[in-house]
């Protein structure tokens, strides 16, 4: 196998991900299948403990990926290249390190002198709820004036996150930050450096106490691996041997710490091949530190590549000139006739506007659903409803790009955890009349025959429901009983006038009462062993005999999810009760153990809305619609897509100065080249406009000529600049694209 390594680099769309998987398939023949390797039979005399001979069963080929959903792109292109002919591991970078630390962790307990537990993973918004309960008794120690309690407590996870990324000790975070932020301060009460100290202290113990209890998240996976694993001579022997080969795509997303696994690998003859994109880095700020990966260009065989005709290359230069160096200039540069503008006073018009321009054209055949992205710095709920509602009633599907819905957010979900308070005792202050008629009105949803289906993936498909919502409303008020400890439903001949209600709607009613009533007195005699059999019996009972649409699907499969996790957590912490756990997590140990407790404690959990409807990634099964995608910058830069067809939304809004993604609290002063040193005001900007320009470059590479021409044979390509004299609150925009509204032409369809 060459012992030499390549580096690839380029611009947006110039074929840096297919030149890793040819090389992937070059080397990949010089390296024998592990396979062939088992099929002789081994004597047990013949068995050696030398660690070399791990390579033999494992897959030696370790492949890298900025996310989950580029992983599996990839994963699918290398296996149509390859036939799977050979073997490798892929994963993400923070899938990589979840996965050494879990395997390894026995060397972890021996070298930190740690209980013998499994680790479990904590989701981050389960590490942030245990965060706050476990800091409760000094959460005084982060308060800030304007800064809510919880945000304070999500930006010290992330200062630890952040500082495991860019391997510092977390010990030197406070000095990090004082050094940073020494010119314009914390706005605290107290002394910057006591606040600072005081928020090392407190990661410090929330770290040691996650450790001895097994937990773990992103931040304490990253330190421990860095800090402790890699280090080990152990795991280095294991490692080493492993993977003498390595791809890594887009590794200007991937975080500084990386960089030290790939210099170890390197120095000990691996070879590896690396693509980067010198304008992408899209999630510096989250994490990234595409300088500090730059240098690994040093060690390889460096090979640049060219894109193919886009309009970066023909008009980039001169809009980055116009936007981010003169746009303070009265400067007058006429755009190319295939940018057109849609220009509004209110941003409602502006919606509607939109989303009427799109369905014409599509209607017309001049361009296809799926040739078409609205791209906008950020999205509020209202935006999004108003494009998918109106695009849904032209029959045009949406696909709206990591949404990130709350999961309370779903009827289905609030009926089932209204199903959960008229179960469980002691949960009578968490359900009302309203939440019972919404309830009514769900469960009783008649499944969708085959010729109503138009438009999957979208939640306002006709549905029949035997109990309508004024039906519900009378039920509600006559035949739910509240009570604190037992609220329930009553028969339905406790309302005198139950003859107004209807056969159908009288049947299904009874049903559901009879089901509720069931699993009530099943609960009781503790025939049901956790409120996640509940919730499946519920799913299976109303929901899976109907039409679900894949988002309704998708929040299901997330509810589940979380509520699994849920209680794994909950499991863990009774296990751990001999170390005082219920005394520092709540104020009342024996309602702590309680059944009801930690249903409440879910419930509320799920309505503040901190988990979102996004499982684990999956694609839908059988033909899917063509759709239009709807998606923020960062979004769609992340997902790596390219359209004919390009709509940039509220192009005067401030919003994309920054991207349309917030930086995370102090992220610029744990960039390996910025550490020990001072962020200013002028930093900020210019860093600003080199985010902007990046924008831009990467937007304009994602629009070319089309493969395949639309219905009447046009493969034209366009930028709408869609502009609203004021914003959503009504503030007048001046965002920095303005200059090129005034320079397009206007939008005449």
């Amino acid at each position: 196998m060459p012992s030499s390594s390549l580096w690839i680099t380029g611009p947006t769309l110039s074929g840096k991900t297919t030149r890793l998987i040819e090389e992937f398939c070059i080397r990949g023949q010089q390296i024998q299948s592990p396979l062939n390797q088992i099929v002789p039979t081994v004597r047990p005399e013949n068995l050696k403990s030398d660690i070399g001979d791990s390579q033999y069963t494992e897959p030696q080929i370790l492949i890298l990926a900025a996310n989950a959903e580029n992983r599996i792109n990839l994963m699918d292109r290398i296996s149509e290249a390859t036939s799977e002919q050979y073997p490798y591991h892929s994963t993400t970078p923070l899938g990589f390190f979840e996965d050494e630390v879990i395997l390894f962790w026995p060397l972890l307990i021996q070298a930190l002198d740690l209980s013998g537990q499994f680790p479990l993973r904590l989701r981050p918004e389960t590490e942030q709820e245990l965060a706050g309960r476990f800091w409760r008794p000094q959460i005084e120690k982060l308060q800030q004036p304007g800064v809510s309690l919880e945000r304070m407590i999500r930006r010290t996870l992330d200062l630890f996150q952040l500082a495991a990324f860019s391997c510092t000790p977390t010990e030197e975070i406070g000095m990090i930050l004082q050094e940073g932020f020494n010119e314009v301060g914390t706005g605290s009460p107290s002394a910057p450096e006591d606040f600072y100290a005081n928020i090392v202290e407190l990661l410090q113990q929330w770290r040691d106490w996650c450790c001895q209890r097994g937990f773990l998240t992103y931040g304490i996976i990253t330190e421990l691996y860095w800090r402790y694993l890699l280090p080990n001579s152990t795991y280095q022997q294991h490692l080493i041997p492993r993977y003498p080969f390595v791809l890594a795509d887009d590794v200007d997303e991937y975080p500084a710490i990386i960089y030290q696994l790939f210099d170890f690998l390197l120095d000990n003859g691996s070879a590896g091949v690396f693509t980067y994109n010198p304008d992408g880095s899209v999630r510096l700020g989250l994490g990234a530190d595409p300088e500090c990966l730059a240098e690994l260009q040093k060690r390889c065989q460096i090979e640049l590549l060219e894109a193919e005709r886009n309009l970066a290359q023909e008009i980039g230069e001169p809009i980055v000139e116009l936007v981010v160096k003169n746009y303070l200039n009265n400067s007058i540069y006429q755009l190319p006739t295939y940018f057109k503008s849609i220009e509004t006073r209110s941003r409602a018009s502006l919606l509607r506007e939109t989303a009427e321009a799109i369905a014409k054209d599509i209607n017309l055949g001049i361009v296809k659903p799926e040739e078409v992205a609205i791209i906008a710095p950020g999205l509020d709920a209202i935006a999004r409803y108003s494009l998918i509602s109106i695009l849904n009633k032209n029959r045009i599907a949406v696909e709206s790009l990591k949404e990130q819905r709350p999961l309370i957010s779903y009827p289905m979900i609030r009926a089932l955890l209204s199903i959960l308070t008229l179960v469980y005792p002691g949960l009578g202050r968490l359900v009302d009349r309203d939440a019972v008629a919404e309830m009514l009105v769900v469960l009783s949803h008649r499944s969708i025959k085959k010729g109503e289906k138009e438009i999957d993936a979208q939640e306002n498909l006709h549905k029949t429901n035997d109990i309508d919502p004024v039906r519900a409303g009378l039920l509600a008020d006559h035949c739910f009983y509240p009570d604190i400890t037992h609220p329930r439903l009553l028969p339905i001949e406790t309302f005198s006038r139950w003859d107004r209600v209807g056969y159908r709607a009288t049947r299904i009613y009874n049903q559901i009462l009879e089901w509720i009533e069931k699993q009530r007195s099943q609960q009781e005699q503790r025939q049901v062993p956790n409120p996640i059999f509940l919730l499946d019996r519920a799913i299976q009972k109303f929901f899976i005999s109907n039409y679900l649409s894949f988002a309704q699907l998708a929040a299901l499969r997330e509810l589940m999810e979380t509520a699994t996790h849920y209680w794994e957590v909950e499991r863990r912490l009774q296990q751990n009760s001999q170390f005082q756990v219920t005394e520092l997590m709540t104020d009342n140990p024996v309602e702590e153990n309680s059944s009801s407790s930690t249903v409440e404690k879910f419930i509320q959990f799920l309505r503040r809305g901190v988990v979102s409807a996004n499982p684990y990634p999956v694609r839908s099964i059988g033909n899917s619609p063509p759709t239009v995608t709807l998606a923020t910058i960062f979004q769609y830069r992340a997902s790596r897509k390219c359209h004919r067809w390009q709509f940039w939304l509220d192009i005067g809004s401030s919003l994309w100065l920054s991207g349309g993604s917030a930086t995370l609290y102090g992220a610029p002063l744990f960039l390996q080249g910025q550490l020990g040193k001072s962020w200013t005001i002028e930093d900020t900007q210019k860093s600003d406009r080199e985010r902007l320009r990046r924008i831009l470059l990467d937007l304009l590479s994602r629009v070319g000529y089309s493969n395949s021409s639309s219905v009447n044979g046009s493969n034209e390509y366009r930028i709408y600049l869609c502009h609203s004299d004021l914003a959503v609150n009504g503030q007048e925009q001046t965002g920095p694209l303005l200059p090129l509204v005034y320079s397009s032409m206007s939008y005449t369809g």
